[in-house]
């Protein structure tokens, strides 16, 4: 995997406090975990339950909750309970809005079952209330041992911290854009939170912070100011993404380009679903960008050409969702079986431009013939042509070799 630089750190501040979620290392040198959250009540214990489940599966390390009502408080253990007898110990974050310190304090079996809580500054409190609220939940994450994270929104950012820096910026020769000053709110307001819980003897590595917005450059600068004022853990993600391949795009960019600055511990793609669809299409998505900037390995990647006027069937575009299809069933056994399958590249191109040279590239891969090019698919192991295939049965005849590869290339792990 590629190694990570950090960007914009002061002198001595060599990444980030590092802490564990349930079992989850985050922070420091740890992978960037990939998280997301259940839109089902909380409430229904057996579907929000099977939704974690169907979440972690897909691939999401940490599952986010909404506790929202006494009863969501009191169905959070049981949750939790439900999870251990799946099989499925998915670490648990509460999500809580102005009745956090309420809940927490009034259902200890729901402080307790927790893995971590979020926390909104924009509206743990108001007025004099505000600091006594946030305390209170502070104090609970200390008595429990839970890391927290202090989640600024720009839809509900703490409107007397950006009162107070719009007075301040209009006393300036030369104020601000009204952009900036929000910008430098939410930023503030998470520092300044911060500050609080450790005074208050909350570790710092147990906190984590993020600040969402919508906007895809004022992401950028708020988490590269983040990034070069703070060691604290940075989650990462666009407060309302949208939906479908817009929402995918207008993550992907922002996202893309902090990972690549080493900024970003934990991340979360925020689409919304089309009604009815499943909520694990975001996770999929999460992991994909990180497997695509060499940060983590998932699955086996599959490389396949777009196609253009020099292949006339639909041949290769079939070899290769075969060929994804073949994979994507096998990696329950492989993944036990055999120590870093999840690195292995497969080529399926469609024509001699730049068929061979992608397979060579490739762990193995295979080059189909364009229109007009002679009917014969060289074979690519480890950037040497290994044989060629013709006839009807070249599918069965790759999928025979990719298993052979497979089964000669990784090594079995221990306990296969």
């Amino acid at each position: 995997m590629s190694e990570r630089t950090f960007y914009g750190k002061l002198p001595g501040q060599a990444g980030t406090y590092s802490c564990r979620i349930g079992t989850i290392a985050l922070g420091g040198k740890a992978p960037v975990v990939v998280q997301s959250m259940t839109n089902t009540d909380t409430v229904d214990v057996e579907a929000t339950a099977r939704q974690c489940v169907d979440l972690f599966e897909a691939g999401s390390e940490l599952v986010r909750i909404t506790v929202n009502t006494p009863e969501a408080a009191a169905a959070v253990p049981k949750i939790h309970e439900r999870l251990l007898q799946l099989n499925h110990p998915v670490p648990l974050i509460g999500d809580f809005h102005y009745n956090g310190h309420r809940l927490l304090a009034d259902y200890p079996a729901c402080a307790e079952a927790l893995a971590k809580y979020r926390i909104n500054p924009g509206n743990v409190g108001f007025g004099k209330n505000k600091d006594a609220q946030f305390a209170t939940m502070i104090e609970m994450a200390c008595r429990y041992d839970k890391p927290i994270r202090i989640g600024v929104n720009w839809g509900s950012l703490d409107q007397a911290l950006l009162a107070r820096l719009m007075d301040e910026n209009g006393r300036r020769s030369v104020p601000q854009e009204p952009a900036g000053v929000m910008r430098e709110a939410m930023i503030a307001s998470a520092l300044e939170s911060a500050a609080q819980a450790e005074a208050i003897g909350l570790p710092g590595h147990h906190i984590i912070l993020s600040c969402k917005v919508s906007n895809a450059q004022d992401l950028l600068h708020i988490y590269q100011e983040l990034a070069a004022r703070s060691r604290f853990a940075l989650h990462l993600g666009l407060t309302e993404a949208g939906m479908g391949i817009k929402g995918i795009v207008a993550s992907t960019a922002p996202l893309a380009i902090l990972l690549q600055q080493g900024i970003g511990d934990t991340i979360r793609v925020s689409l919304t679903p089309t009604p009815g669809a499943s909520r694990t299409e975001e996770v999929i998505v999460a992991r994909e960008i990180l497997q695509s900037l060499g940060l983590r390995a998932f699955m086996p990647q599959v490389i396949a050409c777009p196609g253009c006027g020099r292949v006339a069937s639909t041949l290769f575009q079939e070899l290769a969702q075969s060929v994804e299809t073949h994979i994507r069933m096998r990696m329950p056994l492989w993944r036990e079986t055999y120590a870093g399958i999840e690195k292995l590249r497969v080529a399926v191109m469609g024509c001699i431009v730049n068929g061979p040279g992608e397979s060579r590239h490739a762990n193995i891969g295979i080059s189909l013939p364009g229109t007009n090019e002679a009917p014969a698919a060289p074979v690519y192991e480890d950037g040497e042509k290994t044989c060629t295939l013709k006839g009807e049965h070249i599918l069965m005849d790759f999928l025979k070799i990719l298993e052979n590869y497979v089964a000669r290339t990784y090594p079995k792990k221990m306990s296969a």
